[in-house]
């Protein structure tokens, strides 16, 4: 049933783009720029290490919270980093059972080229198989029939999808032209609208499991007898690499020639979730500097949970030491914002307790009360008990007293009738 009203949303948002087609702005990207680390600008702050790529970003993924900025709004090329959002969107609106026939029309797409698996038009695999070969193998071909399938029959249609989504999550310097990442002078976007991204990304249970794989296996198929097999090569995920970074679950990577090396990860240690996205820089380079990443971030943070939320700590700092902001949500509902000075680090909800109120007519019943009660109802027994014993004691003696009178006028009437008879 997902997949069919996905699929339908598709083909009416692909209808749509005739009255009203998503416009594009060609992006100011300034390869080669220098940016600071404005992290390091802020009052007591750790000072954070300098990174070989252009821009980048470390946020706490649980509460938002940007520990580290260089350059993170800048706009750069995503390359297949781009295909995050695109198995987003196919585990939101299609099911993993799907069956997805690839198309002469995706093959021949030049979004297909570059990296792929050698997919022939009729072929079929599920989704859930394409999703696999999508983040481990980064196969453009996958990536571009997906947006076909799940854009019931429209690649633009997706893509529309794709830039809608990437607003609603609070993106704001982003802007997607195709589902695979190939260059495109108006596919762009920024290191802290990835992390945005992945944030959401990462919330799905099935999204999760698919970048922690280390190898894909596809078996036959309709058209391909042979079992592919497909290793990851994200370096901090691969046990087998020399940078594997522990705690590491998964993330994506990019290169084009003119993106460079683009990286998104994210590591969980000690109940707390990192998110690094370096962009533009060398292979080595790249992977160096969100290792650097995370380790400043475990280093000098850490999580607290606060009442309705979770806040990031600095080293030696207590949830006492935050500026806290409060705004009523509803009349039973207070969002507490935590601030180190004006930096934000979290939220909370704190509930209002409901006032009990007692009516006139319902009096409140204490223990002591209750005992007064019994002793005066068990004082009225003994009363009532003791009075019924004195009106039988006296029914009694006037019963005795009237049976006396009656036994003695009659003995005084036999007296008097024999000495008549006497008499006579």
């Amino acid at each position: 049933m997902k997949s069919r009203y996905g699929r339908i949303a598709g083909i009416l948002l692909s209808g749509l783009l005739v009255i009203a087609p998503i416009s594009a702005q060609a992006a100011q990207v300034q390869n080669g720029a220098v940016y600071e680390v404005t992290t390091n600008q802020l009052p007591e702050w750790p000072q954070a290490p300098e990174i070989a790529s252009e821009t980048g970003i470390l946020m706490d993924a649980d509460t938002g919270a940007i520990l580290y900025n260089k350059g993170m709004d800048e706009i750069r090329y995503p390359a297949s980093i781009t295909k995050i959002m695109t198995c987003l969107l196919a585990l939101e609106q299609a099911g993993l059972d799907d069956q997805v026939t690839f198309t002469q029309t995706v093959l021949s797409d030049p979004n297909a080229g570059g990296t792929n698996i050698g997919m022939q038009a009729g072929e079929i695999l599920t989704m859930r198989q394409c999703l696999d070969v999508l983040m481990v193998q980064s196969a453009n071909d996958v990536a571009t029939q997906i947006a076909e399938y799940v854009g019931g029959g429209s690649v633009q249609a997706f893509v529309d999808r794709m830039n809608e989504r990437a607003q609603e999550l609070g993106c704001t310097n982003t802007h997607f032209a195709n589902a695979s990442g190939m260059p495109d002078e108006n596919h762009y976007t920024t290191a802290h609208d990835m992390a945005l991204i992945f944030q959401e990304a990462i919330k799905n249970e099935t999204f999760l499991e698919i970048i922690k794989q280390q190898n894909v296996v596809i078996g036959p198929t309709n058209m391909n007898g042979e079992t592919r097999t497909y290793s990851c090569h994200h370096a901090l995920v691969a046990q087998s690499a020399p940078e594997y970074y522990e705690g590491c679950f998964g993330g994506k990577t990019g290169v084009t020639e003119v993106a460079k090396n683009t990286l998104v990860s994210g590591v969980t240690r000690n109940g707390m979730t990192l998110i690094a996205v370096t962009l533009r820089a060398e292979v080595q380079q790249i992977y160096q500097d969100q290792i650097k990443l995370f380790d400043y971030g475990f280093e000098n943070f850490s999580r607290a949970e606060v009442p309705g939320g979770v806040v990031t700590l600095l080293a030696n700092q207590t949830v006492e030491n935050f500026t806290i902001q409060e705004t009523e949500e509803g009349a039973e509902t207070i969002q507490k914002y935590y601030y180190h000075g004006e930096y934000y680090l979290g939220a909370g909800k704190k509930m209002e307790p409901e006032e009990t109120v007692l009516h006139p007519e319902e009096p409140v019943v204490t223990p002591e009360s209750t005992s007064d009660a019994e002793k005066q109802k068990r004082e009225q027994e003994i009363l009532e008990h003791q009075q019924s014993k004195i009106y039988k004691t006296v029914s009694y003696i006037l019963a005795g007293l009237i049976g006396f009178a009656v036994i003695t006028a009659a003995i005084s009437g036999i007296v008097k009738r024999k000495k008549t008879s006497r008499k006579r």
